[in-house]
């Protein structure tokens, strides 16, 4: 059996998630900030009708926030019953990786920094990281809900 992945790079790091977990990808628009909301959310964007938290990946793993650019990319994920946007650098490849191919990461990674990775996976010329979408999403944050559920709230009213 093989899985169908969704590619994309954040600070010249390729990376994946599980297709079923991505609901579309697309350009990134316009960002409205939001108060008091934790370092790594930009802030709420308008996706396909519904008001979206839009979370940046760059700074989520703790890299260097740098301006979107044609290449910047919103990842409309869904997991748990929320619907969030990742911010990426890129999002080109759709891709099927053998599960053979993943192997789990090493102890070194899977400490605080590593613990969105659910395996690495090495092709033939790369290795992709593969991520555990639920811990990345997974942030014990009041402030993170606060904006997860406005913008439920906002795209209720919009309907």
């Amino acid at each position: 059996m093989t899985d169908h992945y969704i590619i994309f790079t954040v600070a010249a790091t390729s990376y994946a998630l599980p297709s079923q977990q991505v609901a579309h990808v697309e350009m990134v628009d316009d960002v409205t900030r939001v108060p008091n909301a934790p370092h790594f959310v930009d802030g709420v964007v308008f996706s396909r009708g519904a008001v979206v938290p839009a979370l940046s990946l760059r700074a989520r793993f703790g890299f260097e926030r740098q301006p979107f650019d044609s290449r910047t990319r919103l990842l409309v994920v869904q997991s748990d019953g929320r619907t969030v946007g990742l911010i990426v650098d890129s999002a080109r490849e759709f891709m099927t990786i053998p599960p053979t191919a993943i192997k789990p990461a090493s102890d070194a990674l899977t400490g605080m920094s590593g613990r969105y990775i659910r395996g690495i996976a090495t092709l033939t010329d790369r290795m992709i990281i593969v991520l555990e979408l639920d811990r990345v999403l997974d942030v014990d944050d009041a402030a993170l809900a606060a904006v997860t559920d406005m913008a439920t709230g906002l795209s209720q009213e919009t309907r």
